[in-house]
């Protein structure tokens, strides 16, 4: 064993001392963390939870997905435009960006021609 470093065990054994206790989330399939304006999104993850004196602490490591939550709301609306005028998704997205978000405005556009 190299100078400095302990072994796992004695490690585990040390924080028990102190009252730290830490276990392995077995079987994680998806951990999603949402934010207002994005998702972390973690496939396969590994979680370990370290509860020390009540307060517990999650750990999660793993490669995440980041996707813009924005990027899913105009998706919506471009959705509800194409659906309430039969119009194409580019047409629709063109009106969207046209009124600048204003979905009644771009329902109304369409419409009109």
């Amino acid at each position: 064993m190299m100078p400095g470093k302990m072994n796992p065990r004695q490690l585990q054994q040390m924080m028990k001392r102190f009252g730290i206790n830490i276990k392995t989330v077995e079987n994680v399939e998806k951990v999603l963390i949402q934010t207002d304006t994005k998702e972390y999104i973690f496939n396969d993850a590994e979680v370990t939870i370290m509860d020390a004196q009540g307060q517990k602490t999650f750990q999660i490591a793993g490669n995440p997905v980041i996707r813009n939550r924005e990027d899913d709301k105009i998706s919506e609306d471009i959705q509800l435009i194409m659906d309430q005028t039969g119009k194409t998704e580019k047409e629709a997205r063109d009106a969207l960006t046209t009124t600048n978000g204003d979905i009644a405005e771009a329902i109304l556009r369409l419409t009109e021609e």
